[in-house]
């Protein structure tokens, strides 16, 4: 396999023989994100932005600093709020590209919709590895995707990508490089890596424009957002079980995320039992023991 198709500081993943999966890794590889046209259905994108306006109501918060937007809304936890959006997290065409770039059992980072409106000035250019302090280049600690339940466009603030920023050490944008707005129809996808820097753009447009964002992390990175707090444990049922995996609900091999010698599932269920009475100053040291079920999940 040629050197350049390979990920930055990372042993070489054999390339997928799927001819469009090859197309969309070797795009991310070159310029640290692709476009993918048309994932969601007219129907899935209506109802995506109803519900988003069910959940904002008639007097939505605005952001609480210049990143967030002063003039975007952003619902977090939707997990939490809705069923709606979970056809979000597990598109194939995403997952599929996830499964070159990050490590198997890698988990949701965050997720939330970004309402961006009229008037909002352009968000300062990032990258969502950021909080890492790891040197560049190297490996993307995760990946995210933008669904863009509007079309997106120079005018509304589409998505701003600095091409080719992922291969960087450690400098920062500067006039000169190529700074890309992801022009797409609503209903498309962008996905990028989270050594790419990119940001919101400045909407010029009258109206506001609504996206939803997945974030992904290896699965032995602490999330951005803590699904375990940000999700009522009562829901996981309600959830489909790829999803309640990928919150961190499946112990990583060998052993990353056990609970009290329990998987995390069972924990979820006794913390909901815990809080429904006084807390218990004399536990049992081995909350295990006898349960046959909990040792062959482990």
């Amino acid at each position: 396999m040629p050197t350049h198709l390979n990920p930055p500081s990372h042993a070489p993943a054999p390339l997928p023989t799927d001819p469009q999966t090859l197309a969309d890794i070797q795009h991310v590889l070159e310029h640290g994100f692709v476009i993918l046209p048309s994932l969601l259905s007219p129907s899935v994108v209506a109802a995506c932005n109803a519900e988003l306006a069910r959940l904002s109501g008639s007097t939505p918060s605005r952001g609480r600093n210049s990143f967030e937007g002063v003039a975007t809304v952003r619902i977090y936890a939707l997990l939490n709020k809705s069923r709606i959006f979970d056809e979000l997290v597990v598109l194939p065409r995403v997952l599929a590209l996830n499964e070159y770039f990050l490590s198997p059992g890698y988990a949701i980072s965050a997720m939330h919709s970004i309402e961006i409106g009229a008037g909002e000035r352009a968000q300062g250019l990032h990258h969502d590895d950021m909080f890492c302090d790891l040197s560049r280049p190297r490996r993307a600690l995760g990946t995210a995707v933008v669904v863009a339940l509007d079309g997106f466009g120079v005018e509304n603030g589409a998505t701003r990508i600095v091409a080719g920023s992922h291969k960087w050490g450690g400098r920062v944008p500067r006039g000169g490089d190529e700074v890309v707005s992801v022009e797409c129809e609503a209903g498309s996808v962008v996905y990028f890596l989270g050594t790419t820097w990119h940001g919101g753009g400045e909407n010029r447009s009258g109206r506001p424009r609504r996206s939803v964002t997945v974030q992904y992390c290896q699965p032995w990175v602490r999330p951005i957002e803590n699904q375990f707090l940000a999700v009522d444990p009562r829901k996981l049922d309600e959830i489909p079980e790829r999803i309640v995996d990928m919150m961190g609900y499946k112990v990583h091999k060998p052993f990353i995320g056990y609970v009290d010698g329990l998987s995390p599932r069972t924990a979820a269920k006794r913390m909901v039992q815990w809080l429904q009475k006084p807390a218990d100053c004399n536990p049992p040291s081995f909350a295990h023991r006898g349960d046959v079920e909990e040792k062959s999940k482990l």
